[in-house]
């Protein structure tokens, strides 16, 4: 009941099999596909307006030729992670909702080090970010209109210095 209060939602889920790594396929396809699947279905019957999907870079990697990149290869081999997300996104893309899918680089537990950089679907296939400036962006794009219904894929420059994030420029 507690989606009926707000406007707009945003999903930042990621499996985690515990100690046993040969949970790691169920663990991706209970969270990565079902329940975000499950939370956006809830978000529309709520009457949310607006979905914020944090996901990952080389969700969609196989469609233009990624697969045997090492990125892909890596993260994907957790439980085909990757290949979990792009049911969700799928099914976001078909909700009918507004959405916004939020593709980040590798995640960092540190402050930003260099400037974010905003960039179309499918066009990394490496880099890194801090875990802040992605909860930045994901905030940011619940209200701005230019990220309405886009895939937007993120990362920090390092040859750059880091700025006051201050919304999004694409």
């Amino acid at each position: 009941m507690l989606l009926l209060l707000f406007l707009g939602l945003i999903i930042a889920c990621g499996m985690n099999p515990g100690k046993n790594l040969l949970r790691m396929s169920a663990a991706a396809h209970e969270v990565d596909n079902v329940g975000t699947c499950k939370l956006i279905s809830a978000a529309k019957n709520a009457g949310v307006k607006k979905v914020v999907m944090v996901s990952s870079i080389l969700t969609d990697g196989r469609a233009w030729g990624q697969e045997n990149s090492p990125g892909f290869v890596a993260t994907n081999a957790f439980g085909g992670a990757l290949d979990e997300k792009l049911v969700a996104e799928k099914f976001l893309r078909a909700s009918g909702l507004d959405y916004t899918i939020v593709r980040p680089g590798g995640l960092k537990a540190k402050a930003p080090s260099g400037e974010l950089s905003v960039n179309p679907e499918n066009t990394l296939n490496s880099g890194e970010i801090s875990r802040d400036l992605v909860a930045d962006v994901s905030v940011a794009c619940l209200n701005d209109p230019k990220a309405s219904n886009k895939v937007l894929e993120i990362f920090e420059d390092e040859g750059k210095p880091p700025k006051v994030f201050n919304g999004l420029v694409m």
